[in-house]
C-alpha cells in the first residue's frame, strides 16, 4: 500500500466515527509504534520534531489510548472500589464527592458499589471486587453494631490496600474518621459556658459509631462541669431524621420541662426539634438553645439559624484516597506499608443564632 493510499484510508477511518489506533498514528505519521507509544506515555527517548509530527497525527485522528489494554499489559487497574451505603444521607454522600474529586486529580477510575444494608455479607463484596481487579478498597459503609467484626489484619493481607471510614480507629488498620466525641464536646460546652445548665440530647441512632461517639461526648462534657447526665435529659432516636427530632423535642420537654438547652446529634434532627420548640411556643434561644451537628448548607437558612458542628466530610474522602494511593504505590514498588494509618479529623464549631441571643454574624463553613 502507497502512503498516500494508506493515509486516505484513515482519514476515511476517522470521519466514519471508527476509533483510531496505535498503529492508525504510527502508519500517519511514518514511524513505529513504538516510537508512538514513546510520545503517548512522555518518555524522552526520541527528537522533538519526531514528537511533534506524532503530535499532529494524534490530533488528526483523535486518537485516545486504550486504557484497558494499557492496564492489563501493565497488571494495572488503576480503579479504585468504594463499597458504600446511606448516602442518601448528608454526611456519606458528601464523603463520596470527596472520594470522587481526589481519584479524578490522581488519575484513578471509581468502582461504586452500594450496599442495600450495613450489615450485608462482606464475602460476596470482597469477592466481586477481587474479579475485578480492582487496586484499592475504601470501605465507606458505616460502622453499625458489629459489622466490622469480619476484620482481621491476616484476611485484610490477602486482598487489595483497603481504608475504612467512620469508625473506630484499630491498630494495623486504615481508617479516616471525623472525631465526633471531640465535636459533641465542643457543642455542650459551648452551652455550659453561656450559662446553660439543664442540656439535654436526641441522639442518632446508637447503634451507629457516629452516634454513640456523640452521646459519649455529651456525657463527658456534662461530668466535667459536675453536672448529672440524667436519663431525663435523653431522648433516643432511630434514625437521622427531622421527623425524630420531632418526636425527641417532644419526650425531652415532657420529661423535663424545665430544660434550657438542646444538643440534637445531626442538623435534621435540629430541625424538627426546633419545629417543635416554636409550635410550643418555647422561644429559641432565649428560653431554649439548641445545637446540631453536621453543617448542612441548610443550616444557615433555619430559624433562628443553627447553632452546628461542621465536620471535614469533602476532606474525609480525599484523605482516603490520598492513603490509599500511598498504600498502593507501597505494595507496587515492594516497600514497607504506612507506618501511619489512621486519621482523625477534629470538627469546628460554627455558632449562630439558636445558641445565642445578640446579633452576631453567622460563621459559615461550606464546602
Amino acid at each position: 500500500m502507497s502512503s498516500v493510499s494508506s493515509r486516505t484510508q484513515l482519514v476515511h477511518k476517522s470521519t466514519n466515527h471508527l476509533p483510531a489506533t496505535l498503529r492508525d498514528v504510527a502508519d500517519l505519521a511514518g514511524v513505529s509504534t513504538k516510537t508512538v507509544s514513546r510520545v503517548v506515555n512522555h518518555q524522552k527517548e526520541i527528537s522533538e520534531a519526531t514528537r511533534l509530527r506524532v503530535q499532529a497525527a494524534i490530533d488528526q485522528l483523535d486518537y485516545r489510548p486504550n486504557i484497558l489494554a494499557r492496564s492489563l499489559i501493565h497488571q494495572r487497574s488503576n480503579t479504585l472500589a468504594v463499597i458504600a451505603w446511606g448516602i442518601d444521607y448528608y454526611g456519606p454522600s458528601r464523603t463520596i464527592v470527596g472520594i470522587e474529586q481526589e481519584a479524578n486529580e490522581l488519575g484513578y477510575s471509581l468502582f461504586l458499589s452500594l450496599v442495600s444494608h450495613p450489615t450485608d455479607n462482606h464475602e460476596q463484596i470482597l469477592d466481586t471486587l477481587i474479579s475485578r481487579r480492582v487496586e484499592g478498597i475504601i470501605w465507606a459503609i458505616p460502622e453499625v453494631g458489629d459489622n466490622r467484626k469480619w476484620i482481621r489484619t491476616n484476611h485484610l493481607d490477602q486482598l487489595p490496600p483497603v481504608v475504612f471510614l467512620t469508625m473506630e480507629s484499630r491498630r494495623g488498620i486504615s481508617v479516616v474518621s471525623i472525631d465526633n466525641r471531640n465535636g459533641a464536646k465542643q457543642a455542650v460546652r459551648h452551652l455550659l459556658q453561656l450559662g446553660r445548665r439543664k442540656i439535654g440530647i436526641i441522639t442518632g441512632p446508637l447503634a451507629w459509631w457516629e452516634a454513640s461517639e456523640r452521646f459519649a461526648g455529651w456525657q463527658e462534657a456534662l461530668a466535667e462541669a459536675g453536672l448529672e447526665a440524667s436519663p431525663s435529659l435523653v431522648a433516643k432516636s432511630d434514625d437521622w431524621s427531622s421527623v425524630y427530632g420531632e418526636c425527641g423535642m417532644r419526650a425531652l420537654l415532657e420529661q423535663s420541662p424545665d430544660i434550657d438547652a438542646v444538643f440534637a446529634s445531626s442538623d435534621q434532627i435540629a430541625l424538627g426539634a426546633l419545629g417543635i420548640a416554636h409550635q410550643l411556643g418555647r422561644r429559641v434561644p432565649q428560653e431554649l438553645a439548641i445545637v446540631g451537628f453536621d453543617n448542612t448548607p441548610e443550616s444557615a437558612f433555619f430559624w433562628p439559624p443553627l447553632t452546628t458542628i461542621y465536620q471535614q466530610l469533602v476532606d474525609v474522602g480525599g484523605i482516603a484516597v490520598k492513603t490509599l494511593h500511598e498504600m498502593i504505590s507501597a505494595r507496587r514498588s515492594e516497600r514497607e506499608p504506612l507506618q501511619q494509618l489512621s486519621t482523625m479529623l477534629k470538627p469546628e464549631l460554627v455558632i449562630r443564632a439558636s445558641s445565642l441571643e445578640q446579633n452576631i454574624a453567622p460563621s459559615f463553613h461550606l464546602e
